[in-house]
């Protein structure tokens, strides 16, 4: 039951650092703001990594080709998925293609069974059910009559991007040859190592300013790498465990963080389709903690 923690830990730490990114959005580019996830990470993450050695050494593990394929895929869909999410905005009617990317747990269930051999409980497949229409209905799908074709695809190719991402993660942490959770610290490494140097090259040559941005954010940009990267050691730990489908559905509890957050600090008030969304994710987050 571990992955539950560490999928609680994940989307807390994920709606901090997205208010924070939103705050860093204001005086940063947007390829700023997306490398400012990865820019402190990478170093956070190798001393999280080194402690895990220090306080329960290990034999290193052997890099194989398909553990570095595998990390290489991952980190390829995730900059895919962000740049997608990108195009999402820039949509008039945005909420409903972010909420066709929210559905990354019914993307991440299907293909996980048909190409990477999850086996989800009757149970389960329920919960993911569960949970996407919570999604849907939190973001107005479910009344919505402008409907786009171009918003659709984006959305579900986002998704899509981000269950794929998922996925490979999961499997990147399994063909290794160490214990949990070394494993899937070396997967968060290697994956934020390349993200950031293939990001940190493409904004030099194209937008080298940027660094001049975020060196004058210092605090933000290190507030949203330090709460990234204890995000991603959420998720990748709960991924290493758990299947994908199962971890993104309790991960939805993030709305009702976000939510939360608009009723103490913002003090907004909350429609009636929220709340029934809200329960529809409580639901389906019973569901999935429950099958095991």
């Amino acid at each position: 039951m571990l992955w539950i923690f560490f999928t609680l830990l994940a989307a807390l730490s994920q709606t901090v650092r997205n208010a924070l990114q939103s705050k860093l959005s204001s005086s940063v580019s947007t390829l700023g703001v997306t490398l400012a996830r990865f820019i402190f990470a990478t170093p956070i993450a190798i001393a999280y990594l080194c402690s895990l050695y220090f306080f329960d050494p290990q034999s290193h593990p052997k890099f194989t080709t398909q553990f570095v394929l595998f990390c290489a895929f991952a980190a390829f869909m995730q900059i895919v998925a962000t740049a997608l999410m990108v195009q999402l905005f820039k949509q008039q009617n945005f909420a409903i293609g972010a909420g066709l990317a929210k559905s990354e747990a019914l993307i991440a269930a299907l293909l996980g069974a048909l190409f990477f051999g999850s086996q989800l409980t009757i149970l389960g497949w329920f919960g993911v059910l569960v949970g996407t229409l919570a999604i849907f209905l939190l973001s107005g799908i479910t009344n919505s009559k402008q409907f786009k074709i171009k918003t659709v695809v984006i959305g579900l190719l986002c998704g899509a991007s981000f269950a794929l991402t998922s996925l490979f993660i999961r499997e990147a942490s399994l063909v290794l040859s160490v214990p949990f959770p070394h494993s899937a610290a070396w997967v968060l490494v290697f994956v934020l190592c390349m993200q950031t140097i293939v990001l940190s090259i493409y904004i030099y040559l194209k937008q080298p300013n940027t660094f001049t941005q975020l060196k004058n954010n210092l605090g933000t940009t290190f507030s949203v790498s330090l709460t990234s990267c204890i995000g991603s050691i959420g998720w990748f730990s709960a991924m290493s465990l758990q299947y994908v489908a199962y971890v993104k559905t309790l991960g939805q509890i993030e709305v009702l963080f976000t939510i939360l957050i608009s009723l103490i600090w913002l003090k907004q008030k909350v429609a009636k389709n929220e709340l029934l969304g809200l329960l529809l994710i409580a639901i389906a987050a019973i569901m999935v903690m429950w099958q095991n």
